[in-house]
């Protein structure tokens, strides 16, 4: 059987990450959607086990003295965690788990994990990453100001990823992507047992 990949996209705010994950797994859909696990409790139509994995905060305290995440955050007073088991689960059946994610929680799995394969979305220019945040008109100028500053701190992140994808034009961004997929599945190493397996035959 082929090993599995996990394949962790990231980005600032406004560098298009999100969109390029959600085109790619159109496109790609045999590959897994990483479920995070969460603290907040469910919104509308959301299921356990579908958008997210829902537990109490005891329970998530539980799963972080066991090890049980490659990387976890508190944003704004809830917690969430990519969980280790899922991702691993997934993995040993030959599958490719794709994670979209922030730069520090992509540099808590990197270290966890080397092996899994690490793109940054590169915005075009500085000036464009700004016009897309103001462009949303769901934030104030305080929100603005703040993510602009963690978005130069981010970008200076980059060295700690494997491939580097510019979005200057999102179809060449997102082919771009998906090219990168095909080739770490592609790679000798994920697929040394099955070769194994042909050649005995």
């Amino acid at each position: 059987m082929m090993e599995g990949a996990l394949i962790v996209i990231s980005g600032p705010s406004g560098a298009g990450k999100g969109t390029i994950y959600n085109s790619v797994m159109e496109r790609m859909p045999e590959n897994i959607r990483s479920i995070s696990v969460t603290t907040r409790e469910p919104r509308g139509s959301e299921q356990d086990g579908v958008e997210y994995f829902f537990k109490t905060e005891d329970q998530f305290n539980e799963l972080v003295k066991n090890d049980g995440f490659l990387e976890y955050a508190n944003v704004f007073g809830h917690y969430y965690g990519t969980p280790k088991k899922h991702v691993m689960d997934m993995m040993r059946l030959g599958k490719t788990v794709l994670l979209e994610i922030d730069v520090k929680g992509a540099a808590q799995i990197k270290s966890k994990f080397p092996s899994c394969v690490t793109i940054f979305i590169m915005p075009p220019s500085f000036k464009e990453l700004e016009r897309r945040l103001r462009g949303r008109g769901t934030d104030k100028e305080e929100s603005i100001i703040k993510r602009l500053s963690e978005a130069k701190c981010e970008l200076s992140q980059y060295k700690l990823f494997d491939y580097i994808v510019f979005n200057d034009d999102l179809s060449d961004a997102i082919n771009d992507t998906v090219n990168i997929i095909r080739s770490e599945r592609n790679r000798t190493l994920r697929n040394e047992n099955k070769i194994k397996q042909l050649l005995e035959e």
